[in-house]
């Protein structure tokens, strides 16, 4: 019940109490007179009954002040004061409560205020005493940062869930993703946050399939094992990633239930696309030289047999020929010369592969082909100590091809395993039982593109044996009415990798949060999760006016992201966007923007896409968020782009923990949490700001029994401001 219904409850009650007050004294006036006397009284009072219905209004004025004054000084008064003590415990210390109401609770306020100051000051000797004993520690870690941005390479860590706990910045750097068209050039959006999915960078097949590399090579007895693969990063460059287990300590609760004890993983990021490139241009340079040293060769070789062939030629045709073999080796050094220059800085690099034992490689294969396509396998003959330099993903897509187009064209049922050394190369067969398949068939398979299971590759079969320098056949074994799929692959000698992990005395990422070690991942159930745990994108826009319906558009949007209760402003998304109108006098007054400064940026369609990546698995998080998501929502059927997360919006929050205070403005609220209103006006300004109350709010939330997402938003949509509309 809100407090003007109390009040008027009140009010009736007192205006009946005094009817029946004046009632009572009538009936005992009457109770001594006679019957005429009575019969008189009852007379007057139904003649004067209008008059005393009005004194008995009259009389209401000075009850309704009396319990106004009491309400307000025995009720609002300690009510206000149980809020300013629930700001001063939980989200701003330096917040003081406002002497208000009756005398006692004024001297009440004033102990809380005196207290708070007490608490303050000895909260403060604490904390001096806990910054001069971790000075050092400090001063280490910074140390350790300083030599962990250094690296030359990109290093992210993650939990078993895939999610992000470490990166340094030239991971930051490296895992980016351009925004799309023309007047995005340039531009990029970085995909690495922590408490964001790797998933999204690289091929959730690609890790789990390195991660059951690594769990075989541990069940093998191996001690540090890794796994190597290659992959395209989101800009485009060709990465290869090694992957290393990271072990939890005994009685690490993350640890538990963990394959292998293994908590996350490590990846070593490194950007071969030059590397690669300069091997494409080593083949040209072989090309260049065998094109064009192959008409000199000739024409010195035939002017030498010539001479041979004819000793008695006379002096003048001897010498022209000589002439002929001078001006041709001249030419032909020159060319080389020439070349040599051109591709100078040309040098050999083979694809990255690693050594693999061929039998894991038969068993990872297995296990793809029966839980990919259902088709049974089997093994015969396999080679136990046979090693293999592959690239085992792609090699593995490539057999589980195979046996989809047997099974899907010529009804195989079941295909077996072979593998025996030969030489310098090992003998992988793909066998099967059936009909004999022609040389165009096989050749096609070979050149189209892969499709099996679902899955698509961009590679073909061709592609990926000659990636490995390795042959492949078809061949029929009469004797047995067998027919195999042959694969020549170059061996490898094992290799322990020479890879540890290192002390906590050797690296210190840039940017971290291992306490994620422990934190659940993004679920769909999503409105039984604690607020304090769930990973947040706080944002706001700035547009050309205020009303999104009339044809107002955005011209800025910002955000940050809140993981684990921390709010990381390294990890922000900040873009100007092309409305393709002018903004308004008053638009520019507030924000600082100009048309003219938005004139190259890129429109609202190319940068709607990045900001919902930027914004995956959080919650969204505004101030006014009706305000903002309307406009969001106007571009959806124009930009394809939805905005389906939770929202939550401080504006309603405020209004469910402090109903008793009148200003819901982030101003209002900042100064109440002690938040320093530095960059307003700015998307990203407001965006850190807002995102700042936030994390002052939770506690507060939980004080009105709120600590749910769930609870939270139904809060929310009970608060008069939850009308506002756009």
């Amino acid at each position: 019940m809100s407090d003007r219904m109390r009040i008027g409850v009140a009010l009736l009650a007192a205006w009946g109490l005094v009817l029946a007050a004046i009632g009572a004294a009538m009936l005992l006036v009457g109770a001594d007179l006679a019957d005429y006397q009575r019969a008189v009284l009852a007379a007057v009072l139904q003649e004067r009954a209008p008059m005393l219905v009005v004194v008995s209004l009259l009389l209401l004025v000075p009850l309704v002040f009396i319990l106004n004054t009491l309400f307000r000084r025995h009720v609002k008064a300690p009510r206000r004061l149980g809020e300013d003590i629930r700001i001063m415990m939980t989200a701003n210390p330096a917040h003081r409560a406002k002497p208000r109401g009756s005398s006692e609770i004024r001297r009440l306020a004033e102990g809380f205020n005196a207290f708070a100051d007490a608490h303050e000051t000895l909260k403060r000797d604490v904390l001096q005493r806990v910054r001069e004993a971790n000075a050092r520690i400090e001063q280490e870690r910074n140390r350790l940062a300083a030599l962990m941005s250094e690296l030359a390479q990109s290093v992210v860590m993650c939990n078993v869930e895939g999610r992000i706990l470490l990166y340094n910045a030239r991971a930051m750097q490296l895992l980016r993703k351009p925004l799309e068209g023309e007047a995005a050039a340039g531009k990029a959006v970085s995909l690495v946050g922590l408490g964001r999915s790797i998933f999204a960078i690289f091929d959730r097949n690609l890790i789990i399939h390195a991660l059951e590399t690594i769990h075989e090579r541990l069940a093998q007895g191996a001690r540090a094992p890794v796994a190597n693969f290659v992959t395209t990063a989101p800009s485009g460059l060709l990465v290869r990633v090694q992957m290393a287990p990271v072990f939890g300590a005994a009685g690490d609760a993350a640890a538990e239930g963990a394959p292998g004890g293994i908590t996350g993983f490590v990846l070593i990021l490194d950007n071969i696309t030059r590397r690669i490139e300069s091997g494409n241009r080593r083949d040209l340079l072989l090309q260049t030289l065998t094109q064009g040293t192959r008409a000199s060769l000739g024409s010195v070789r035939a002017a030498v047999e010539t001479i041979a062939a004819f000793p008695d030629m006379d002096q003048a045709a001897r010498d022209r020929f000589i002439g002929i073999i001078g001006d041709e080796a001249r030419q032909l050094s020159d060319k080389l010369d020439e070349t040599v220059g051109e591709f100078a800085d040309s040098l050999r690099t083979e694809w990255p592969l690693e050594d693999m034992r061929g039998a894991d490689l038969i068993a990872a294969v297995q296990r793809r082909i029966e839980s990919k396509l259902g088709l049974p396998t089997k093994l015969e003959t396999v080679d136990e100590s046979v090693w293999l330099k592959v690239d085992s993903y792609s090699l593995m897509q490539g057999v589980t091809y195979l046996a989809s187009r047997l099974r899907e064209e010529f009804g195989v049922r079941e295909v077996r395993f072979g593998l025996e050394a030969a030489g310098a190369l090992a003998h992988l067969d793909l066998i099967w039982s059936g009909a004999p398949i022609g040389s165009e068939t096989t050749m096609a398979w070979q050149t189209d593109t892969m499709e099996m299971g679902g899955e698509a590759s961009p590679l073909t079969l061709k592609q990926i044996v000659e990636r490995h320098n390795a042959e492949i056949w078809y061949q029929i074994h009469k004797p047995s009415h067998r027919e195999f799929f042959r694969i020549a692959i170059p061996v490898a000698k094992p290799e322990e990798a020479a890879w540890s992990a290192p002390s906590p005395r050797e690296s210190r990422p840039e940017f971290y949060d291992f306490d994620l070690f422990n934190q659940p991942g993004q679920t769909p159930e999503l409105d039984t999760r604690p607020l304090a745990a769930l990973a947040y994108a706080v944002f706001d826009t700035e547009t050309t006016g205020l009303s999104p319906s009339g044809g107002d558009e955005i011209v800025s949007i910002g955000a940050v992201r809140i993981v684990n209760g921390r709010l990381l402003e390294h990890e922000v998304f900040e873009q100007l966007v092309n409305p393709r109108r002018g903004m308004s006098p008053e638009a520019t007054r507030i924000t600082g923007i100009e048309s003219a400064m938005l004139e190259n940026q890129p429109t609202i369609d190319k940068v709607l896409p990045a900001f919902r990546q930027f914004c995956d698995d959080t919650v969204l998080v505004a101030h006014n968020a009706a305000f903002d998501m309307r406009f969001l929502r106007l571009k959806e059927e124009a930009t394809g782009v939805r905005f389906t997360q939770p929202v939550l919006d401080t504006l309603l929050l405020s209004a469910v923990i402090h109903p008793d205070f009148e200003g819901h403005a982030l101003e209002a609220i900042a100064e109440r949490m002690g938040v320093n209103p530095i960059g307003r006006h700015t998307a990203l300004g407001d965006a850190i700001m807002t995102g700042e109350v936030f994390l002052r709010m939770i506690p507060l939330l939980a004080e009105h029994g709120i600590r749910t997402l769930g609870e939270a938003r139904a809060a929310s949509q009970k608060t008069y401001l939850a009308r506002i509309e756009y």
